[in-house]
């Protein structure tokens, strides 16, 4: 036997994938569908990226660093969980867009790169290795190994339902939810550490009301498990007024941000997650961000958080993209309504051929159910129509496999990573797959 020439640590990361289909995702980005120089290429709506605004925000950075002096602070050593500067001009974007009135202590920040690494440090700091976070199922695949890689925490998936319908109404986690999975964790030898829910969640679309956020910061605040609300969606809302889906809404239900709730209880165990990445389709400048009113968390991430420290630069940029409240106010406004027209275009498509589908309320996704079109009820299954789609059109979803729901068949649309125009493509290549085998 060979010895290995990395450490456990290295051989675990070796063996261990980090998502199922992130080689043929790389593959999709290779051979992008172009109408007149590669019709036959891909589409990967499997990968979390709004696109549809690039061009907007491109000629916006370009502007800044045309129009302002690089300040000298972006070119020395910074406060590790990033520049004051910085972090004052969030608390202020937090204030204007995510608050009712309250204000954000800028001390109450924390910087890392991305939403992996706000995930990543956050649990390191809170857990000890063996401890165990539950997020509600269906979630993010990839928190697996955001926490468990450094931190070494677990993951336990809080099964609410079985049947996607079921999700009409909003989100179902409950309290008798949480304390099943107290029991279970602690029965398995390990401690419910963390609580995780994603408002507007990843990749139901849906919202907790600020009344359930209220009943679950109480009930983990009294059993002393830390509650984290990642709003990394919070400003990608769908327009529920739309004609062609306003009948799937008959509950007004509103996005409230759980910074509400953090700035009422003003509770060590509750805390917030955003990142630049998705509202602002920047996921390669790499900004997550924590708010906490944690001290001892936020000072020891302080501390930790010198590998995990943001280029100077890009903070600089975003700094003075924040402090323009009128450009900010067009473009969200804007992005919402080409959001919408997407996510449109999918709704039209699942109804024509009576394909379940959860509302969705905000983000980037359809979260939808495609059962009925698999050659047999299996993760084999599965996985055969969802490489099979591929191959014949070219669409690459992103399977049900690693959300830690039950059941097969439910599939992930990310329908903003390509334009309106090439995602009607999609679709009209979607329609034409599925109608032969319903045949």
């Amino acid at each position: 036997m060979t010895t290995p020439t990395t450490s456990s640590r290295g051989v675990k990361a070796l063996n261990t994938v980090l998502r199922v289909d992130m080689d043929i995702s790389m593959e999709a980005q290779r051979n992008p569908y172009d109408a007149a120089l590669n019709p036959t290429g891909s589409f990967p709506l499997n990968i979390a990226e709004n696109r549809l605004s690039w061009d907007t925000l491109k000629t916006k950075f370009q502007q800044i660093c045309s129009e302002h002096e690089l300040d000298d602070w972006a070119m020395a050593y910074t406060a590790p969980s990033g520049a004051p500067e910085f972090k004052a001009a969030i608390a202020a974007f937090y204030q204007r867009y995510l608050l009712d009135g309250a204000e954000v202590d800028p001390m109450s920040l924390a910087i890392s790169p991305g939403a992996t690494g706000i995930v990543e440090m956050t649990a390191f700091i809170l857990c000890e290795a063996g401890d165990t976070a539950a997020v509600p199922a269906p979630c993010y695949p990839v928190y697996r190994q955001d926490m468990n890689n450094m931190a070494g925490v677990l993951r336990y998936d809080i099964i609410t339902h079985h049947h996607l319908q079921d999700l009409g109404h909003g989100p179902l986690l409950d309290l008798s939810h949480l304390v099943k999975a107290k029991a279970e964790i602690a029965a398995s030898g390990s401690r419910l550490r963390m609580l995780i829910i994603t408002t507007p969640d990843n990749p139901t679309g849906l919202i907790y009301s600020q009344a359930h956020l209220v009943e679950l910061a109480e009930w983990c605040i009294s059993e002393e498990v830390h509650l984290i609300v990642n709003e990394i969606y919070a400003l990608s809302a769908i327009d529920r007024s739309h004609q062609s889906i306003a009948s799937d809404y008959p509950d007004v239900n509103d996005f409230s941000s759980f910074m509400n709730v953090m700035s009422e209880k003003q509770s060590p165990y509750l805390h917030h997650w955003y990142s630049f990445s998705k509202d602002f389709g920047i996921s390669g400048f790499r900004v997550g961000v924590l708010h906490s009113h944690n001290e001892d968390l936020v000072k020891a991430f302080e501390f930790y958080n010198l590998t995990h420290s943001v280029s100077n630069h890009t903070q600089w940029m975003l700094m003075h993209l924040l402090r323009d409240d009128a450009f900010l106010d067009q473009y969200i406004t804007a992005n919402q309504q080409k959001i919408t027209a997407s996510y449109v275009e999918v709704i039209h498509l699942c109804r024509k051929h009576e394909i379940p589908y959860v509302p969705s309320y905000g983000g980037l996704f359809a979260w939808i159910d495609l059962a009925k079109f698999l050659s047999e009820d299996s993760q084999a299954g599965e996985m055969k129509f969802w490489m099979k789609l591929y191959e014949t059109t070219g669409i690459l979803l992103t399977p049900g496999q690693g959300f830690g729901h039950t059941g097969y068949g439910k599939f992930r649309v990310v329908y903003p990573y390509v334009s309106l125009d090439k995602l009607r493509v999609a679709m009209g290549k979607l329609d034409e797959f599925l109608g032969e085998r319903s045949v």
